[in-house]
């Protein structure tokens, strides 16, 4: 069932430098204001002695020219020369005319920048400016839809993508081998989904934060009257004199650049031209933009201490006989072998519930797609105590795929499976087929994805829904004159309508589950 529609894509895959595409993604640099960062690489399982090789870099572009749409270049590392791209790319990160953006993108940066010292494109990358961290973006627009100041939250990009943009992100191939070429059709898609959600909460951001382009958060803002006058006159006026003269000396280059892009025939500076003159020729922020930045812009800095991996440091711990669990012992947990507590011959229900841990959350979204009850650990970083306390409450089978929580056999017995797949759809038929469970395509989408809960029995109308939705949801309005069917979950209230992405998932279901053979 769907939810709110997402911005169509522009994907160009570059895989040579003699390729048009190579061409369109070196021109798209030139005449981008923003460009959102994000890197994949074959995930690792423990700590190595050097970093992983980054195999695909995103770029998703927005245009300095409003009217042109943006769009996402996946930059094929494993098949483009690297010294092909190295300069093109340490420009962009460091021209002051492109703002940077990503999540938590420090990592990413050392991950590439190692891959390409490795080609001989010695020192790499060792810095990124100016650049806005999403997580940022996101703990300001919830410090100003409050009002006042509050905590700093750390939360994945899935979850900021649901809450401002009102759609979820999968993370389903985030742990699938992005060294095997060729990239299928999905992971495409989830590498270009990465990065143009950054520009779209980027947007967001900017829309909130800006009052009528005339100021930002009480900033002093040069009109195009100011435009016209020198820096004395400017100054002479009682407004604006106490602002300027408190602005720092790098700002003063901001207004130099703010000068020259009202008038392109402007008088710049020995300095503005030499510091322009070490990058690509690209086109200047606009001064909306350029406040933006002048508020919120940060950098990022390599150290030479982050080119180097840490080594893991091993604790010599004694090892108690509750932690000794032998190897043996270990992988006989991972077969399940019941009687499942939900078995009627042992006073259940007959109806299966799972408790997906953290590390299998995903797992959850899935099996509740097919019609299984499949809950959550009721906090955000739970103890093991407080996982064993709710299986047992609810009566469910623990699924986890942390190694750690087998120590907890004995407390519960016939209550945990240690899941072994790696992706959602592989997990998802592990465990209908260790557990035996029947799914029928009657039972696909039967239950809230975002809760768990059931959907009540019969369906809304559109009108009946528009009215269940206010002060709670958005039903766009191209969905009025449709003649749709909603449906409104018991627990949380959060409607659904059997639109596009409601029968792509059906069928994507029916495939995964194998339901039509």
């Amino acid at each position: 069932m769907d939810s709110e529609p997402r911005t169509p894509l522009e994907i160009h895959l570059v895989s040579a430098p003699d390729s048009p595409e190579f061409a369109r993604f070196a021109r798209a640099l030139t005449r981008s204001s923003v460009v959102a960062l994000d890197a994949e690489w074959k995930p690792v399982r423990r700590p190595q002695s050097a970093f992983p090789t980054v195999a695909l870099l995103q770029l998703a572009c927005r245009p300095a020219a409003a009217e042109e749409p943006a769009a996402v270049f996946l930059l094929d590392l494993s098949s483009v020369p690297l010294p092909s791209v190295w300069e093109l790319l340490r420009d962009v990160l460091a021209s002051p005319d492109v703002l940077k953006l990503g999540f938590r993108f420090k990592q990413d940066l050392i991950y590439l920048s190692s891959t390409f010292c490795a080609q001989g494109c010695d020192p790499g990358f060792d810095r990124v400016e100016p650049y806005i961290d999403i997580m940022g973006v996101h703990n300001i627009l919830r410090q100003k839809q409050s009002g006042r100041k509050i905590a700093k939250v750390s939360k994945s990009l899935a979850a900021i993508c649901e809450e401002i943009l009102g759609y979820s992100l999968s993370k389903e191939l985030q742990c699938s081998d992005w060294s095997q070429r060729p990239l299928t059709e999905e992971q495409k898609e989830y590498a270009a989904r990465d990065a143009l959600c950054l520009l779209e909460i980027f947007s967001v951001f900017q829309a909130k934060i800006i009052n009528k382009g005339n100021c930002l958060n009480g900033d002093v803002v040069l009109h195009s009257d100011h435009m016209n006058l020198g820096l004395k006159e400017i100054l002479k006026e009682s407004e604006t004199c106490s602002a300027i003269v408190r602005i720092k000396s790098f700002e003063a280059l901001h207004i130099v650049r703010t000068t020259t892009a009202e008038f392109p025939h402007g008088i710049v500076t020995v300095d503005e031209a030499s510091f322009r003159s070490s990058f690509r020729s690209t086109e200047p922020m606009n001064k909306a933009l350029l406040l933006v930045v002048r508020r919120y812009g940060e950098k990022i800095l390599l150290k030479e201490s982050d080119r180097r991996p840490k080594a893991s440091k091993k604790k010599g711990r004694k090892r108690s006989s509750l932690n000794s669990v032998s190897k043996e012992k270990r992988e006989t947990f991972d077969e399940w072998e019941g009687p499942a507590p939900w078995d009627i011959s042992t006073g259940g229900d007959g109806c299966p519930k799972f408790l997906c841990d953290v590390m299998v959350e995903g797992l959850a979204k899935h099996l509740r797609c097919v019609g299984i009850d499949a809950a959550i650990p009721h906090s955000k970083k739970p103890e093991p105590r407080e996982l064993i306390a709710q299986a047992h409450k609810e009566k469910r089978v623990l699924l986890t795929r942390d190694a750690k929580l087998l120590k907890h056999e004995y407390l519960l017995h016939n209550q945990i499976y240690r899941v072994k797949s790696l992706l959602k759809n592989e997990q998802l038929l592990e465990v209908i087929e260790a557990f035996q469970l029947k799914i029928s395509e009657d039972d696909l989408m039967s239950r809230c994805t975002k809760c768990n809960g059931r959907f009540i029995q019969k369906p809304l109308s559109t009108e009946e829904a528009v009215e269940a939705a206010k002060g709670f949801q958005r039903i766009p309005s191209c969905l009025f004159d449709k003649n749709l069917e909603f449906w409104q979950c018991m627990d949380c209230n959060q409607l659904y309508w059997e639109g596009t992405q409601y029968h792509n998932a059906v069928q994507k279901f029916i495939d995964v589950c194998k339901l039509n053979e």
